[in-house]
């Protein structure tokens, strides 16, 4: 029973296709299923009910399948506490980020970082915080830059970095821009520009709306900040966004009638595993320049 085999055996479980784990793999469909085939015939059973275009764990499958993962993370673990006990800070580091983080916050340190360790071959992913989230949990990133969840997750661990302020803005020319004291129901009556429903940032303004018995009249979702700017600043809605991004004349603040807004942003990363040197590096210039 071979790491790169149980790798696939994890791929496709996640996957429920053999064609979508390969591709996360970078391999082809047919290695992906030799590899299985392999591990089902070292173990003496199918792991997988082959249907027309996916799969499903046996039960075989089903009981492998956390015993699977902690042999991975065992050897994983292992092969980064002998790579520590050398101090040098090399090898690969990857991260998801948000937009927002990545453009606004990340470039400083992460020119101090790559300067002060150029032995590191640094992978950058931009991903929405739901997905970030996920990307930690299936080991697809070392650690995740993003706006952190409010209920806690016992398989992950949150480290605060920075704490985002946000403002309602609309466009200067807006109909609110004229109104001298907003309201729910006032902002309800128009468009909002606002991320996707699965992220922190929309649920905490649905959540001051359905307080108030109210529906939400979103349009055009989108998950960048800046185009979320863009939009409101042309006229086509309102929005909740962090105050740093609104000190230019594009955007009119406008008065929340809730409580004050404010989201948590940080890193994110697997609990109970060992970190590489190079994501312990990373996370102390975070801490420090927070």
């Amino acid at each position: 029973m071979d790491t790169q085999s149980l790798k696939a055996f994890l791929a496709v479980a996640g996957q429920h296709s053999f064609s979508e784990a390969a591709e996360q793999l970078h391999l082809t469909q047919s290695a992906v299923s030799k590899r299985i085939q392999q591990l089902e015939s070292q173990l003496g059973t199918p792991l997988f009910d082959r249907h027309n275009r996916t799969v499903s764990l046996t039960e075989a499958g089903l009981a492998l399948l956390p015993r699977a993962q902690a042999i991975l993370d065992l050897v994983t673990d292992t092969e980064l506490q002998l790579d520590n006990m050398s101090g040098t800070v090399s090898g690969s580091l990857s991260v998801a980020t948000s937009h927002h983080i990545g453009l606004h916050r990340l470039p400083p340190v992460l020119r101090k970082f790559v300067q002060a360790y150029p032995s590191v071959s640094l992978n950058l992913e931009f991903l929405g915080s739901e997905r970030a989230y996920q990307a930690v949990r299936l080991r697809q990133v070392d650690m995740a830059l993003t706006t952190l969840a409010e209920q806690e997750d016992p398989d992950i661990e949150t480290i605060p970095l920075w704490r985002d302020r946000m403002v309602c803005v609309c466009a200067p020319d807006h109909r609110l821009a004229g109104v001298k004291k907003i309201t729910f129901a006032e902002l309800a009556k128009e468009d909002a520009i606002l991320p996707e429903p699965d992220t922190v940032t929309y649920r905490l303004i649905a959540e001051a709306f359905a307080a108030e018995k109210l529906a939400l009249s979103t349009t055009m979702p989108t998950n960048f900040l800046e185009t979320i700017k863009m939009m409101v600043s042309v006229g086509l809605g309102w929005s909740v966004l962090p105050e740093s991004m609104c000190q230019d004349q594009s955007l009119r603040i406008i008065r929340w009638p809730g409580a004050p807004i404010a989201r948590q942003l940080g890193a994110v990363c697997l609990k109970n595993r060992t970190r590489s040197n190079a994501t312990q590096a990373l996370l102390g210039m975070l801490s420090s320049t927070a």
